[in-house]
């Protein structure tokens, strides 16, 4: 990757350098009691929490275990487990 004095990385870069090792815990959607708010959506850092409905899921290759979306969930279907390696 080629970096340029000033920024961490060229600008359209992150899809290209997986971040999703770094965590230690990831979020399980249960799929159960959620209303379809999309606050898990809404809120993510990484942009990574998609779905229609009161299905949706993250992509695990970029999702780095912040919790924000398990945090706001206002309904618990979110839930945060440990990471297995």
């Amino acid at each position: 990757m080629k970096l340029i004095p000033g920024l961490v990385a060229l600008p359209g870069t992150s899809r290209a350098n997986k971040t999703g090792s770094w965590r230690i815990e990831r979020p399980l959607f249960l799929h159960q009691k959620c209303n379809g708010c999309r606050l898990c959506d809404w809120c993510c850092p990484e942009g990574i929490v998609s779905g229609q409905g009161k299905l949706f899921d993250c992509d695990f290759d970029y999702c780095k275990g912040c919790g924000i979306c398990a945090e706001v969930c206002p309904v618990d279907d979110i839930v945060m487990q440990v990471e297995e390696r």
